[in-house]
């Protein structure tokens, strides 16, 4: 049975109750005052500043500079949040927004997407911000960023948010890779489309990532709980499921290997963090 017939067949059974690159650094691309709309669910990118620069905290690519937390944003979280709607029958706004951690509105989001935070640096005002938003019951995904260097950067990050706190390993048998659809095998490993090939590794290259790249074959989901063990912050290493929801047009083969694992892991997410 394909993946993408999995996925059609979840749509009916699955049930649920409820320019200048200085500018783009610390942007809003757009999407910052959009207002969310609270009886919808809303996808909402973290808006954060990263250290360096071309090629760390801003890079080129596809006729454009990207800033590190605009990756895959908007028509990823724009393609997630339009799968989410068909594949559950949870209300999703129809268009993602982006907000800074020190968004007065930042509540109203139960659940916040953060991506390729590799480089990433955070205020005081910031780390301020995002503790008591986790502190409130606040859901926050990080997604895309490869080896141990990336890996550490955002883990001190955490440490400053969450000091006296450490990240766990979520294996296969947690019950985030079985809310929706069984991820048996665990956390799948997402290449973004210019790593991807047929018969070739999942991992990207270490030159595409920060020195030391150390391991990158190894995806694995993580997680910072708090005392009740609540998940707090997830985090999905070494892999990226964001391409493979801004990808999915991009020939049969990639959706068929990798969007639709992408989009299977997003829903588990979705609907853990909002019955948990």
């Amino acid at each position: 049975m394909s993946l993408r017939f999995t996925i059609a067949a979840a749509i009916v059974s699955v049930s649920l109750g409820a320019v200048a690159s200085s500018n783009l650094i610390t942007g809003d691309g757009g999407r910052a005052g959009t207002p969310a709309d609270l009886s919808k669910f809303n996808m909402a990118r973290i808006i954060y500043d990263s250290e360096g620069g071309m090629g760390e905290a801003y890079y080129a690519y596809d006729s454009r500079v990207w800033a590190r937390w605009e990756t895959d944003f908007p028509e990823g979280d724009d393609n997630f949040g339009h799968r989410l709607s068909q594949l559950t029958r949870i209300p999703v706004a129809k268009f993602a927004s982006s907000r800074m951690l020190t968004a007065p509105d930042l509540g109203d989001f139960p659940m916040l997407y953060m991506s390729d935070p590799g480089y990433m640096i955070v205020s005081a005002e910031e780390k301020t911000a995002f503790a008591r938003y986790l502190a409130n019951g606040g859901f926050v995904w990080v997604d895309d960023f490869w080896g141990d260097a990336e890996w550490q950067q955002f883990a001190d990050v955490m440490r400053q948010v969450l000091p006296g706190r450490e990240w766990r390993v979520l294996t296969a048998d947690h019950p985030i890779f079985h809310t929706v659809f069984d991820l048996n095998d665990g956390m799948p490993q997402i290449p973004a489309l210019p790593f991807a090939s047929p018969g070739g590794s999942t991992a990207e290259s270490p030159g595409a990532h920060k020195f030391p790249a150390g391991s990158l074959d190894e995806p694995q989901m993580r997680a910072w709980l708090d005392d009740d063990g609540r998940i707090m912050v997830l985090a999905t290493h070494n892999t990226d499921v964001g391409d493979g929801w801004e990808r999915e047009a991009y020939g049969e083969w990639y959706f068929e290997t990798f969007s639709t694992k992408s989009y299977m892991v997003g829903v588990n997410v979705v609907v853990y963090a909002m019955t948990h």
